[in-house]
């Protein structure tokens, strides 16, 4: 009978091993007393009597209780489940993640009988736990380097915070929902540095991204992705639930893409929005950060790179009281400064602007700006209809897509308003012909179309280490270069490949080319004749209109670029 009383106040485990003849009632009695008054683990205390082994124990727990067993030394910590169990609870119930199997999560315990801490992970996580044994010692070591692993991520993300704050569109996180995943200082600090590091090197967009093995985070700098850095892959999840609030997404949601603003406060005077998409990897969530800067639409026209006399038409054609200015290019190639550029000359007391955009990108003073939602039935074609009924004199449409809104800004712009808008084509001449593919009819098109401009955006060279280049004659004529070019003094530069301190590339900020083609009579002809895109390409050349290409020349004989950016931007 004292037998059996002495058994029921054991383990599990203690019981088993008793049953196994590994150890006698005396010893597994005296191992759980002293384990009970040093607060550690019986298996932790059998194995310091040195009575049993780890891998006997381990061996003996699998086969008893009808468990799998596995040698941790052949397990890689690079391929833990990405949703780790909490450190705390990992270290006080001896208890780790290994793979994960739909709802079903696979953890390391070298107590198979330890009910408390599997029923822990399963609450804690969400999931249906399925023991495998393992050795304990082996198991304390691969703990502690996780410990070590989470330890070195905040420490290596513990940088200076930044002074500047997040406006009324980007809440602190005490006006947030209280989610720990998002309360870990140094996260917080290490997005604040990225941030103001990106602002300072001129970036335009930030992306953040999660591979299998490790994540990255790579600014867009004069446009040109560059690698900044590779923090630990433990971080992704709290970053982007950071990321998620201060940009009033759901945090909860990770299954579909989500779009977000924030703002940031630098100065009483200064403040950068930053419009925010996320997008649903198979390793994480990718963020891509776009930093809208309003200081750029107050830029001035003189500024953005425009020759003379393609200043001269630009001004003139947005000056008139009516007609249609088409701004076109890639995305990416600075049509959005152009127009704001333009609307912010334009912006006086006496003239109603409205603008209808997809999002709204840099916010304008005085200016009426809308944004459209579609899934709401907020279209282009729906906004410029109800501008038409609010008294407007310059109307923005931030792109053309369809061909109710070609249409109805045609009519806009027949009846007494400035219009302006953006296509996506590849050059000034190609978007009148794609406006008679979207079926606009060529009369409408000749009427009401002012001028476009088609723009790229080229890399500047680096005005401290740009050096001096000599290209046989031939080869600049090959690339657009005329006879009339070499009768100037004029050097050729290029860039310096090691850069210098105040560039690392040989480029420094970026430069527009234009091509500024006014719609006149000529031209006019040409589409009531419905002409290709060549045949009215021929009749701007007539008319002292350059190409994509003869304006990168131009830029390239002026020193601010190179011979291999304007070929890159302007590929014929």
């Amino acid at each position: 009978m004292a037998s059996v009383i002495s058994q029921t106040k054991l383990s599990g485990l203690a019981r088993t091993l008793i049953q196994e003849k590994l150890l006698s009632e005396d010893e597994a009695k005296a191992i759980e007393d002293q384990a009970r008054s040093t607060k550690t683990p019986f298996i932790s205390q059998a194995i310091q009597s040195k009575k049993l082994s780890p891998l006997t124990i381990a061996e003996t727990a699998a086969k008893a209780f009808g468990f799998p067993y596995l040698n941790l030394d052949a397990f890689n910590l690079d391929y833990l489940p990405p949703k780790k169990i909490d450190i705390k609870l990992m270290q006080s119930n001896r208890v780790m993640a290994l793979h994960t199997r739909n709802n079903l999560l696979f953890v390391a315990v070298s107590d198979p009988t330890n009910i408390h801490a599997l029923d822990s992970v399963q609450f804690q996580m969400g999931m249906n736990v399925s023991p495998i044994v393992v050795e304990d010692d082996k198991l304390g070591r691969m703990i502690e380097k996780i410990v070590e692993s989470s330890d070195k991520t905040l420490k290596s993300l513990d940088v200076d915070d930044g002074d500047f704050g997040f406006g009324e569109d980007s809440p602190q996180l005490e006006e947030a929902p209280v989610e720990s995943e998002v309360d870990d200082a140094p996260v917080v600090k290490f997005l604040n540095k990225m941030l103001l590091d990106a602002i300072n090197m001129g970036a335009s967009d930030l992306h953040f991204e999660p591979y299998e093995k490790f994540y990255r985070v790579r600014y867009r700098v004069d446009g040109m992705l560059r690698e900044i850095t590779q923090p630990p892959l433990a971080i992704k999840e709290k970053l982007a639930s950071r990321i998620k609030v201060i940009s009033r997404m759901d945090i909860s949601e990770k299954r579909i893409p989500q779009d977000g603003r924030m703002k940031l406060v630098l100065s009483k005077s200064r403040t950068i929005d930053f419009r925010v998409s996320t997008l649903p990897l198979i390793n994480g969530e990718k963020i891509v950060m776009r930093i809208l800067d309003p200081s750029s639409a107050t830029l001035g026209i003189e500024a953005l790179g425009y020759e003379p006399i393609q200043k001269e038409r630009l001004m003139h054609a947005v000056s008139r009281p009516y007609g249609l200015v088409l701004v076109t290019g890639p995305t990416g190639s600075g049509k959005t400064v152009s127009l704001y550029t333009c609307l912010n000359i334009l912006n006086n007391p006496g003239v109603n602007i409205s603008t209808a955009e997809d999002p709204c990108e840099i916010p304008l003073a005085g200016i009426n700006q809308v944004n459209v939602n579609d899934k709401q039935g907020l279209t282009f074609a729906a906004a410029l209809k109800s501008f038409l009924r609010q008294d407007p004199d310059i109307i923005m449409i931030g792109e053309i897509r369809d061909l109710e809104t070609a249409d109805m800004a045609i009519k806009a712009a027949s009846t007494g308003h400035m219009v302006l808008s953006t296509l996506h084509t590849n050059d000034a001449p190609s978007t009148l012909t794609r406006l008679l593919n979207m079926g606009v009819a060529p009369f409408n098109i000749a009427s009401a179309v002012s001028l476009i401009t088609a723009q790229r955006l080229a890399r500047r060279l680096c005005k401290h280490c740009k050096i001096p280049l000599s290209v046989p004659k031939e080869a600049l004529l090959s690339v657009g270069f005329i006879e009339e070019d070499f009768n100037e003094e004029w050097q050729l530069y290029g860039h310096n490949p090691d850069g210098c301190s105040m560039c690392n590339s040989g480029y420094k900020g970026r430069v527009g080319i234009y091509q500024v083609m006014p719609v006149t009579d000529a031209i006019s002809r040409i589409i009531m004749k419905n002409g290709t895109a060549h045949d009215i390409a021929d009749q701007a050349r007539i008319d002292g209109v350059n190409d994509l290409r003869r304006s990168g020349v131009l830029k390239v004989i002026q020193g601010l670029t190179s011979i291999e950016e304007v070929e890159a931007c302007t590929n014929e």
